[in-house]
């Protein structure tokens, strides 16, 4: 290697991407960032697949459990923090990694963010208003109407987000999807991503099973832990919402599961569309041994 480089892995969510950020860590002796955008809460751990404990110990993680939900934390906020912390990262070695599911985490670490119009408070405030009287139904229909583009790859779930682009869009009348100008900010860093994939069963099968040993590992009980806060940002996510409509009598158990499984594959369909749009991205098989890639992506970096 030449420069230093963030390797990125990416892919739909339960496909392993965890795993196989271990294996890149222990072969290059580096550390981990999340860019998993619900693993930063420390109330949030089963529902968000926190890596377990062995995972964790491995290998120096950073941006997991750091913070509380009932702290703000936007995209911005976190690619100022990644980009401050990668020097010294950097410093002890020549590659870091960074995984998670959440795209544009990533996309404002290697990318970085488009300048976005400001939104007047009192927008703020109606939109609020309307979002506590509608709900995200209205939210997601809303946006779907005004900007259909933006819809198809946006985390329809984050309420923060819908509020964002339809404030945006009330006090502009420009699209989030036509103000995301795809202008790369220049980097001191390489940055190379790799991708796992399956095929659509496979993966569906992997999501459902996963929902299964999160619930037999207690998501019920802490979601009911977190259901007087939820109305939080963070937890406007997929697993949590469902059990507590579930909680609030709307829904029953078998549905609420259901629910959770379905949300998930939709959930995954989406992050797959946005990753296939990024060319850079080389895929592997979900089921390639880690080894194999850990050596492919090394025979690459010898280039780098």
């Amino acid at each position: 290697m030449n420069k230093k480089t963030l390797l990125c892995i990416v892919g739909p969510t339960g496909i392993g991407k965890t795993a196989l950020s271990i294996a890149f860590a222990k072969a290059y002796n580096t550390s981990i960032i999340s860019s998993d955008s619900r693993q930063f809460y420390k109330e949030m751990t089963i529902g968000t697949a926190v890596p377990e404990k062995e995972e964790l110990e491995a290998a120096p993680h950073y941006f997991i459990q750091d913070r509380s939900i009932h702290e703000d934390y936007s995209v911005g906020d976190f690619e100022r923090d990644v980009m401050g912390k990668l020097p010294e990262l950097f410093k002890k070695n020549d590659l870091v990694v960074m995984v998670g599911g959440s795209a544009l985490y990533e996309k404002a670490v290697t990318h970085g963010l488009d300048v976005l119009p400001d939104v007047p408070l009192e927008i703020q405030g109606e939109l609020k208003e309307e979002f506590e009287v509608k709900g995200i139904f209205w939210l997601q229909e809303e946006l779907k109407k005004n900007d259909p583009e933006y819809f198809n790859t946006v985390d329809i779930h984050n309420a923060h987000r819908l509020l964002r682009a339809i404030g945006i869009f009330r006090a502009s009348g420009k699209k989030m999807s036509e103000l995301r100008t795809g202008k790369a900010q220049e980097r001191n860093f390489n940055i190379l991503k790799i991708g796992l994939e399956a095929d659509r069963e496979d993966l569906y099968n992997r999501i459902n099973h996963r929902v299964d040993l999160m619930l037999e590992r207690g998501l019920e009980k802490e979601a009911e832990q977190l259901k007087d806060h939820k109305e939080l940002n963070a937890l406007q996510t997929v697993g949590y919402k469902e059990l507590f409509a579930y909680f609030a009598g709307t829904c029953d158990f078998t549905e609420a599961v259901r629910l959770i499984k379905r949300n998930t594959r939709r959930f995954a369909k989406r992050q797959l569309t946005w990753y296939r749009k990024d060319e850079s991205v080389t895929w592997y098989h979900h089921k390639t041994h880690h080894t194999e890639i850990v050596q492919r992506v090394s025979e690459k970096l010898m280039d780098v």
